[in-house]
Order: structure tokens, then C-alpha cells, then sequence
């Protein structure tokens, strides 16, 4: 049974669609709550965090979504990501799916930078972080198709060369990232 499925009980009934998240206004503050799929449908701004894990050699854990997934199935992402819960905090959400995706936990969290919710990026306000460290991650098949390391330079090189291969939120977070003097890497 897949590490994520095991923290809900093995019950399935629980995933996606009827998670709960917090709906959130223009100014991202909270409005309400509602589920995850219907929030969805309804294109409604909500959170989510990625995380950018970096190692000390700066190289940058990227990951392929499942193709299960309704969002950009598998297309390359942040190394880490995922909806902030109702009632949890950014950081909260960010150390979850660290170790629910990737295995990877007591690690500090760097936070870099919010992204405003746009359409192009499914509404979510999404709150970037880095991540240092050389804990060699271990992706959940469940979730992830494939996982790599890149340098800056052969990641540049390959979403240049096909940007349609990554998701949009994640195009954002390493154009910033590779262009931010203040990111020491």
C-alpha cells in the first residue's frame, strides 16, 4: 500500500476530490471551505505549496506526475506540491507532502515567495519554498510517474526545448528561481 494511502487508514473514499480546502478571496485570505473537486469545477482560488528540493551540489529534484492525476497528468513538477488543507498553514502543508511524496522530512523549509492565483495555474495561490539538503528523496509511485536531478543549466536546457512538457506553475517557479540573484545555489 502506497506511504500516503497508509497515513489515511487505507481508505480511499478519502482522496481527492473530497478533500476539504480552504476557498480564498482576491487577497488570499480565507472565505470559506469547500471540496477539492468541486472547487476544481468551479475554478475557485485556493493554496497549495511547492517545495524546490536543491542539493548541495545545486542540483534540482524535479518530478513527473502520475498520469492518474486529473490536474497536468504527467507532466514534470516541483520536486514536491500539494493543496494546503483547510485549517493548516502553508509551511504545514509543505513539510506533508515533502514526506508523503518524497519520504523527506526534518529538513528545513526555506519560504521564497508567493505566486499570485491566476487561471493559468488552476486559481491556487501558491507559496514556493527551498529546500537544501542531500537526503536522496524517495518518490511514491502512487503519485509520481518518474523523478530526476538536474542542474540549472539542463533544466533551463529542457524547458526551453519543450516547455509543454512541465506544468505552468512549475515553468513560474524555475524562471524565477533561475533568474534570483538572492537564491544562493
Amino acid at each position: 500500500m502506497p506511504r500516503w494511502l497508509a497515513k489515511m487508514g487505507g481508505r480511499m473514499d478519502m482522496l481527492n476530490d473530497d478533500e476539504l480546502l480552504a476557498i480564498v478571496d482576491a487577497e488570499n485570505r480565507v472565505i470559506g471551505s469547500g471540496a477539492r473537486g468541486d472547487i476544481h469545477r468551479r475554478q475557485l482560488r485556493h493554496r497549495s505549496a511547492h517545495i524546490l528540493l536543491v542539493n548541495t551540489a545545486g542540483n534540482i529534484f524535479v518530478q513527473r506526475r502520475a498520469e492518474h492525476k486529473d490536474c497536468a497528468p504527467g507532466l514534470w513538477d516541483t520536486s514536491a506540491a500539494g493543496h494546503v488543507d483547510f485549517g493548516e498553514s502553508y509551511d504545514a502543508a509543505a513539510r506533508r507532502e515533502l514526506a508523503e511524496e518524497l519520504a523527506v522530512e526534518g529538513v528545513a523549509l526555506k519560504p521564497l515567495w508567493d505566486l499570485p492565483a491566476r487561471v493559468a495555474t488552476g486559481n491556487e495561490f501558491a507559496r514556493v519554498y527551498l529546500c537544501r539538503t542531500d537526503i536522496e528523496p524517495e518518490p511514491d509511485a502512487a503519485e509520481i510517474a518518474d523523478a530526476c536531478w538536474y542542474t540549472r543549466r539542463q533544466l533551463a536546457a529542457s524547458i526551453a526545448g519543450d516547455p509543454e512538457r512541465y506544468t505552468t506553475v512549475f515553468r513560474d517557479i524555475f524562471t524565477r528561481f533561475n533568474h534570483a540573484e538572492s537564491v544562493d545555489v
